[in-house]
């Protein structure tokens, strides 16, 4: 009874501290940056509509449909950049991305894997490959089937890379960084973060998945500089998408 009664509350506060949590409004700076999206977005149509085989513009429309959660039509975009000129196929890994967000598990991880034969150094896209290859196929063979790397990046995705093929847990990578002193260093702090919550995500972990993104997010430093970076959106996007699946029903 003693235990039935622990777990009861436990449980009971869990919801109470996710429904709070979703209780709180949306951060300030978000609603502006969606409106400024949506208006370049309105440019970029009319600029397409007299230059429909326009790359660059495409590729810009591409990147707001996507920032904007029109994930469909971001692949779309992307897809006729390729139609338009093959050559930008192989390094194209904003499609992997998108195909990603729309559900294409196995396209995704196809575009990764293309990716990987123009640059083979990258392990954030063997960690995209990864990620989607384990929607597709499951956590055993993604980790079987992981990319190759051999020469050194950037930091910390060597750590992250071990993490994913499970030879590290999220908290060892975070205090790695610690470790290494690299806690000033900003893109280090944020993509440390960012992929141990998708590590802690794919343990069942939600809570704290949901945390560590939040925390990457909401680092001011990431959103300067000219504004948000292409991966700072996406994190973005994998933060709200936890935190919707997370709400109330």
């Amino acid at each position: 009874m003693k235990t039935l009664l622990t777990t009861t509350l436990a449980l009971i506060l869990s919801i109470t501290a996710a429904r709070a949590a979703d209780a709180q409004p949306w951060p300030a700076w978000r609603e502006p940056m969606l409106a400024k999206f949506a208006d370049d977005l309105k440019e970029l149509d009319t600029a397409l509509a007299t230059s429909p085989d326009a790359v660059p513009l495409l590729s810009q429309r591409g990147d707001r449909h996507l920032y904007l959660g029109h994930f469909p039509q971001a692949v779309a975009d992307y897809e006729r950049m390729i139609a338009i000129d093959p050559a930008q196929d192989a390094p194209h890994w904003r499609l992997g991305i998108a195909y990603y967000f729309t559900g294409q598990f196995a396209r995704s991880a196809r575009q990764f894997e293309k990716y990987h034969a123009y640059d083979g150094r990258d392990r954030e896209n063997g960690i995209w490959k990864f990620l989607a290859q384990e929607k597709a196929d499951g956590l055993e063979k993604a980790r079987a089937e992981m990319l190759i790397y051999t020469k050194f990046d950037r930091e910390p995705f060597p750590s992250l890379y071990e993490m994913f093929a499970g030879k590290k847990s999220p908290d060892d990578v975070l205090a790695e960084i610690k470790r290494k002193g690299l806690e000033d260093e900003m893109q280090v702090v944020f993509f440390g973060n960012y992929y141990a919550g998708l590590g802690e995500d794919i343990l069942g972990h939600r809570e704290r998945a949901r945390a560590l993104l939040e925390k990457a997010v909401s680092q001011p430093q990431a959103r300067a500089s000219g504004g948000p970076g292409y991966m700072w959106q996406v994190a973005r996007l994998h933060w709200e998408r936890l935190r919707a699946d997370s709400a109330p029903k």
